[in-house]
């Protein structure tokens, strides 16, 4: 494992770094009218300097460039108050996935424009009833000449109150096994028969979203994949969003180990505490094991070879760590832990962030127990579970009744 960049990964940090230092003081300099417009500045920005997403080829608005030179872009980025999540979600998950499979047309007319961050796109696959089984998906698209007519809902759709677009997974044939029945479409979420209602969370914000589907019609041609094929592409963009949400960023052992200084507990500063000092041990190992399987993967992308199944583990232990941490946190600061205002606690309220975002963090791109169940069958080649409903259809199952 490397820890240190090689001459021209350095070269390439440095000159992503000068780009950054002016480029953000610019963009601060702005003063952009709200949150989304400055995001959308900020994304065009990138674009027209080759930054936006630096593996994509460059006919179609990328650099071209290798994994880790995003990697290191990302890790300069980070350092700047220039992070706007609007556009992960279409950028990692949802335009790659029509870049796959679309036809060149439809491709001609997206793919630019959300690399720009001119039009925003969310993912519709989770389903009130399906819980962590993807393709246990009830919302259901019936032909109708060149169209088909989608009825049914979806639920923690991120991000789909201020999309423009959306990937939308659906079932078009209950009569056969529930994998093989499912079909991918692109559809203007703007549509007649679309209802989008924001699902108000404990945070106080609602990034997530119920979408409801009432007789939408979404033409033959928007269709991604094969009729009944859809799993497949599906899993194109599952891959995706699992790299996608692999980390966890927020609250670390440096930040509670800072506040443990300033807190006084029974006999004296909680530094001093023996319990507390073993937690804080077990979360330092734990990071630091995290943050060297990273440098695994790093190592592996600087070398031009494809990063092994370490990268798996990465959202089970950061989101696990991220809550406990959380936890303490808040238990250590006493009644004053309950207040949720920035404003009057010790790192602006960085712990209760962790406490209210972290339990997300274990179900976005895949439960704990799901990445546990992969980790195990495909990584260390464990019997897999028993799957009653394997080979049968899906109208058969309670799930599809």
């Amino acid at each position: 494992m490397d820890f240190n960049d090689s001459p021209e990964e350095a070269e390439y940090r440095a000159t992503a770094r000068a780009w950054l230092e002016k480029n953000a003081a610019e963009h601060k300099a702005m003063n952009h009218a709200d949150d989304m417009a400055a995001g959308k500045a900020w994304q065009k920005r990138k674009a027209e300097a080759g930054y936006a997403q630096i593996t994509w080829p460059k006919e179609w608005g990328g650099a071209g460039g290798t994994p880790i030179q995003s990697v290191i872009f990302g890790q300069e980025e980070a350092k700047f108050p220039v992070q706007y999540g609007y556009f992960t979600i279409g950028l990692g998950m949802c335009v790659p996935t029509v870049m796959a499979f679309a036809n060149d047309e439809t491709k001609q007319r997206f793919v630019g424009p959300a690399l720009r961050g001119e039009e925003i796109w969310s993912q519709l696959f989770s389903e009130p009833a399906g819980g962590s089984d993807v393709a246990a998906i009830r919302t259901r698209a019936v032909r109708d000449g060149d169209d088909w007519v989608v009825n049914g809902q979806k639920v923690w759709t991120s991000g789909a109150h201020y999309s423009d677009y959306g990937i939308v997974l659906v079932r078009t044939n209950p009569d056969v096994p529930k994998h093989k029945g499912l079909t991918m479409f692109w559809l203007d979420l703007k549509s007649p028969g679309v209802e989008i209602r924001p699902i108000h969370q404990m945070s106080g914000g609602s990034n997530f979203n119920e979408v409801y589907f009432t007789d939408v019609r979404i033409p033959d041609a928007q269709r991604l994949g094969a009729v009944d094929d859809g799993w497949k592409v599906a899993l194109v963009t599952l891959m995706n969003e699992r790299l996608a949400v692999g980390g966890a960023s927020g609250a670390s052992p440096k930040e509670i180990l800072a506040l443990a200084k300033d807190l006084d507990a029974a006999d004296g500063p909680l530094i001093k505490d023996s319990a507390f000092r073993q937690r804080l041990a077990d979360w330092y190992v734990q990071s630091e094991g995290l943050r060297n399987t990273r440098m695994r993967t790093m190592t592996a992308l600087s070398r031009g070879q494809t990063p092994g199944p370490e990268s798996s583990i990465g959202k089970i232990i950061a989101a696990n760590v991220l809550q406990d941490l959380g936890n303490a946190a808040i238990e250590a600061e006493d009644q004053y832990g309950i207040i949720n205002d920035p404003a009057l606690l010790p790192l602006k309220g960085l712990f209760q962030g962790a406490v209210m975002n972290a339990p997300g963090l274990r179900i976005a791109g895949g439960t704990d127990e799901i990445l546990k169940n992969i980790i195990a069958e495909r990584v260390l080649g464990l019997p897999g579970e028993i799957r009653t409903d394997k080979d049968a259809a899906f109208k058969d199952l309670a799930v599809g009744r």
